[in-house]
């Protein structure tokens, strides 16, 4: 094909035989003005097929895959015009058959870049670059040289193009609509003034179809001759996708306008046309019956087609499109005059040279069709993957414009009908309106009493819970303030009757006895004052404030390890193993002194409760990181554990299960509010019968203020 296309431009056309008596046939019947023979056709070692062919007077060209220079030797003697080796390019062969029969001047010895006094590997280095290369003479911008890339960009042979100049190449006016030869002219004077850019140009292929190039040029000026370098890149597939991307906004934004449903697949149409040469677009549209066809757009084609084409039947054998909707896929026909899904319609596509139709169906769904979009050619092919992107693309959009429009439909026959329920149940409303707000007036009322029920259990709630705190402070300063008084009455009384008993006189049995008891009651109510303080210093700590505590940054493993010195130091007489597994590095910025007071009180804890009458006890103070930013820190003891009816009642005031034995039950309702208050995190506790207890402190690593 690609032989043929450029014999073509000449008016030649080439003909294919596979057999020796063929060419002979092919020969006598006239019209045969060059034969291009495969060896292995032109007969034995003598080739005598070359020779008869070559008494015709025609030129024949060999062709052989590996000659050899005895072979070419032996070819030429047999008459043969030249002798080539295969493979070769397609527009290199053109080239040598149109110089052979007068049609295409060679290119002139003083066009061999070589002659111009130019190294050797110039041509070498043009001939191997991906990009198209151009050697111009300055003087008149005619083509000295080019590569391969170059002949493939502009379809033309080597020897085609250096008979041109570059303004031949271009088009004939740029997309601006400005001259090409004033703008290559002005580029040129650019480069010469040694201004380096990127230029942008429309050349034109052989075939018409203009492509969009970059170019790059360098002169080079030499003694004999001034010379301009020119590196070209097709960019049109670039361009192409900046006008498609251009052209989907531009659809799209149609669509969300609400522009009419037509337009806005016109303007889809025209934008696929636009990508592909030779393609003309149309778009059929489901009927409301969802049986049948309507043409929803068709700029390029003819409205006598599309005019035949109504109301057409969907179903199978109905053309590209009846049948893509059917079998709910793509269908595609590359020769409608052969394929048996168009035989009841050729008549129709033929008088307007339509050969190949590709379709695809447009769903809104799976089950619901809304039309389908075609592309016909005329001529017979295959869509490339190019154009099945470009079908793709138009499917994708035509059905955002079709549901849209018809969801709009649905809207306004549904507001029309929303208008005529209003209506009618507009007195239901209103009575409804009027009851929901006698309801209202009731629900704010049993509101109103609710709230101030609410706010009667609250205070109720307070009251009981600062009576049970009275109460329980009462109980634990009654017993020691009880027995203050009553020793320091009995005391008063034996005072009043020592001071008697002196004026009648003292015997010294007496006066050693009234201080024997004295030290004794003295002792008594030195230790139940104490015990007092102790107690008043534990109320005083039930409501720790922030704001009297020191807040500063420190190191949690540092902050612990300090702590716990001066707590095994006290319980030195246990054998009582501590265990620190507290990472360096978790920072806090809190509140060290009530964070203490609080691991203290755990400390004891498992101390007087866990440990105690046990060997060998176990305290374990672990901390780590979680996954929520958290500072988890654990305080363990492998003691008695607590028992389950107890663990509901910890945190509660004055609750403890060693009565009588010192402790006020104020430790852990202590440590609750500083971790939930002071510090702002949270406490939980694990524990079983036998099984030991974990407190696990969930601390923020900055506290709040």
């Amino acid at each position: 094909p690609a032989l043929q296309l450029v014999l073509g431009r000449y008016d030649f056309t080439a003909q294919a035989v596979s057999r020796g008596d063929a060419v002979l046939d092919a020969v006598l019947a006239g019209g045969v003005a060059l034969v291009l023979l495969d060896v292995t056709l032109a007969g034995s070692a003598s080739l005598e097929l070359c020779q008869r062919l070559t008494s015709q007077h025609l030129p024949v060209f060999l062709l052989s895959a590996s000659p050899s220079d005895e072979q070419r030797q032996h070819g030429l003697q047999a008459g043969a015009s030249a002798y080539l080796s295969l493979p070769c390019e397609s527009d290199q062969l053109a080239e040598q058959v149109l110089v052979e029969l007068g049609a295409l001047a060679p290119a002139t010895p003083a066009d061999n870049p070589q002659q111009l006094g130019m190294q050797v590997n110039y041509h070498t280095m043009m001939a191997a670059s991906p990009d198209s290369v151009l050697l111009l003479d300055l003087d008149d911008l005619r083509l000295l040289d080019v590569n391969r890339s170059a002949r493939r960009l502009f379809g033309l042979t080597q020897a085609e193009l250096l008979h041109r100049t570059l303004p031949q190449l271009m088009a004939p006016s740029q997309p601006d609509g400005s001259a090409s030869a004033t703008l290559l002219e002005q580029q040129i004077q650019q480069v010469l003034s040694g201004e380096v850019k990127v230029y942008e140009a429309a050349f034109q292929h052989v075939s018409g179809r203009q492509i969009a190039c970059e170019m790059r040029m360098v002169a080079m000026v030499r003694p004999e001759r001034r010379l301009l370098h020119v590196r070209m890149i097709d960019v049109s597939a670039r361009k192409q996708a900046e006008i498609m991307r251009a052209g989907k906004n531009e659809v799209l934004e149609m669509i969300a306008r609400g522009a009419p449903l037509n337009q806005t697949l016109v303007r889809l149409t025209r934008l696929i046309e636009a990508q592909s040469e030779g393609v003309i677009c149309t778009i059929m549209l489901v009927t409301p019956d969802g049986l049948h066809l309507t043409s929803g757009a068709g700029p390029s084609m003819p409205s006598v087609f599309l005019d035949a084409l109504e109301g057409i039947a969907i179903g199978p054998g109905v053309g590209s499109c009846g049948t893509a909707i059917h079998r709910r896929e793509a269908v595609i026909v590359s020769d409608l005059m052969q394929d048996p899904l168009w035989a009841p319609y050729r008549h129709l596509a033929a008088p307007h040279g339509l050969r190949a139709c590709w379709a695809m169906p447009i769903f809104r769904d799976q089950s619901h069709p809304l039309g389908s979009f075609a592309m016909y050619y005329k001529e017979e092919r295959q869509p490339a993957d190019a154009e099945r992107q470009l079908i793709n693309a138009a499917v994708h959009l035509a059905g955002i414009a079709i549901s849209t429009t018809r969801r709009e439909e649905e809207l306004r026959r549904h507001r029309d009908h929303l208008e005529e329920l209003v209506a009618a149940r507009t007195a239901e409303l209103q009575a409804a309106k009027e009851e929901a707000e006698h309801i209202n007036e009731e629900l704010s009322t049993a509101l109103d009493n609710l709230s101030l029920t609410q706010d009667e259990l609250v205070r109720r709630d307070k009251l009981a819970a600062l009576g049970a705190l009275v109460a329980g402070v009462a109980h634990e300063l009654n017993t020691p303030i009880g027995n203050s008084l009553m020793l320091a009455s009995t005391m008063s009384q034996r005072t009043s009757e020592l001071r008697q008993g002196l004026a009648a006189g003292l015997r010294r049995s007496e006066l050693e006895d009234y201080l024997a008891r004295a030290s004794e009651a003295d002792a008594i109510v030195l230790r139940n004052l104490g015990r007092a303080a102790h107690l008043i210093d534990s109320f005083k700590r039930i409501a720790v404030d922030a704001g009297s505590s020191q807040r500063r940054q420190f190191q949690l493993d540092n902050q612990v390890a300090a702590l716990l010195l001066p707590l095994q130091t006290a319980v030195t007489e246990l054998s009582l193993t501590v265990v620190q597994d507290i990472p360096p590095g978790l920072t806090l910025d809190s509140y060290p002194g009530p964070l203490d007071q609080a691991l203290s009180a755990l400390f004891e804890n498992s101390v007087l409760h866990g440990l105690a009458g046990r060997e060998h006890g176990v305290i374990t103070l672990r901390a780590w990181a979680d996954d929520n930013g958290e500072i988890v820190l654990t305080i363990t003891d492998n003691g008695a554990g607590i028992v389950s009816e107890h663990l509901d009642r910890i945190y509660d005031p004055f609750f403890t299960t060693r009565l009588g034995a010192g402790q006020s039950g104020l430790g852990l309702y202590i440590t609750h509010n500083i971790v939930c208050g002071v510090l702002g995190g949270r406490i939980q506790v694990s524990s079983a019968a036998g099984q030991g207890t974990s407190f696990t402190l969930f601390l923020p690593p900055v506290a709040p203020r």
